[in-house]
């Protein structure tokens, strides 16, 4: 017998009583460790990306090295010889790459400390409902967006130029050389109006994740707005602001755009970082040995920075699933 919907229900079969009896729970078998023939299966689809990745970055780096045991001079190519670490002794007793290096602190923490403020002043604001909050949103993540070599010229024609710059429009700043008398604080307005946006995406989305209790308990209680900030908001923004400065410091540190768009290095040494150094070194002075040697120091001290960052951006995490859970 066929039962269909349209069965009447004294037509339908009964149902049988299920016994009181339980099944037995399927029983699961513990997961046996796989042995190295299964790993090496699994990794195979790997194996690809794996030898792209080598190619593209392990061997042009060891290339670099060997070259950095050389002296090598472009102009004089019949006297290339091994000179061992003779490269990285000069490297470290030369006072350019020490300006260099100071120059490189120097720029990439202003850059990164200023974008950071403006950044969180930024993100307080935008954390407010008002009208057309996405419209100014939208314009304020926009320069984040522009190439770097496109934003370096639009401030240097645009900004500072003294003839016909939006600064010398300015009441009282009209005819001032800010590239050639300030070009420090240039390079580093260049970067921040830049990586503004950056930082504050990263203090937004931390504003925008506060437990929303603990707000409203601070009110009822008559804290202030400062009150709050102080002791709710920024404990709360603190690994926030972190990874945001440790991510800007990664990417500033190596600023070269800017630099070259805008500063050629100087006046003198003034803007000269290790990056744009290490072009001086290969491709104005031809010294390809020790410009192989500035990178891999440059290399190396990077990596350092990276690494300090993957950890503490790592403990974030581990620290948010903790909580999580």
């Amino acid at each position: 017998m066929t039962l269909t919907a349209s069965t009447p229900a004294d037509e339908r079969p009964p149902r049988t009583r299920r016994s009181g009896r339980r099944r037995p729970a399927p029983t699961v078998e513990p997961s046996r460790p796989l042995t190295s023939a299964q790993r090496m299966v699994r990794r195979i689809p790997l194996l690809p990306a794996l030898v792209i990745t080598i190619v593209v970055t392990q061997l042009p780096f060891l290339v670099t090295l060997w070259y950095s045991l050389q002296d090598w001079n472009l102009q004089r190519p019949d006297e290339r010889g091994f000179v061992w670490l003779r490269n990285y002794t000069d490297a470290f007793t030369d006072s350019r790459f020490r300006d260099a290096a100071l120059n490189t602190v120097t720029i990439t923490a202003g850059a990164v400390i200023i974008s950071m403020v403006l950044g969180l002043g930024c993100a307080l604001l935008l954390d407010r409902k008002f009208f057309g909050r996405g419209v100014v949103r939208t314009m304020l993540i926009s320069p984040f967006l522009i190439m770097p070599v496109a934003a370096a010229l639009l401030w240097k024609y645009a900004m500072f130029n003294p003839t016909f710059g939006l600064l010398d429009a300015l009441p009282g700043l009209d005819g001032i050389d800010w590239v050639s008398r300030f070009p420090k604080a240039s390079i580093i307005s260049t970067l921040v109006w830049q990586w503004t946006p950056f930082m504050m995406l990263i203090t937004l989305a931390g504003l925008q994740s506060q437990p929303g209790d603990a707000l409203e308990a601070a009110k009822v209680d008559g804290a202030s707005a400062w009150q709050t900030f102080r002791w709710i908001t920024f404990p709360h923004l603190r690994q926030y602001i972190e990874l945001g400065l440790l991510l800007g410091s990664i990417y500033l540190v190596q600023t070269f755009d800017a630099i070259f768009s805008i500063t050629r290095g100087g006046p003198g040494t003034a803007t000269t970082n290790l990056p744009y150094y290490l072009y001086q070194s290969a491709f104005n002075q031809t010294e390809i040995g020790y410009a192989a040697a500035l990178g891999v120091v440059t290399v190396v001290g990077t990596i350092l920075v990276s690494t300090f960052a993957l950890r503490v951006v790592s403990s974030l995490f581990t620290g948010s699933d903790v909580m999580a859970k």
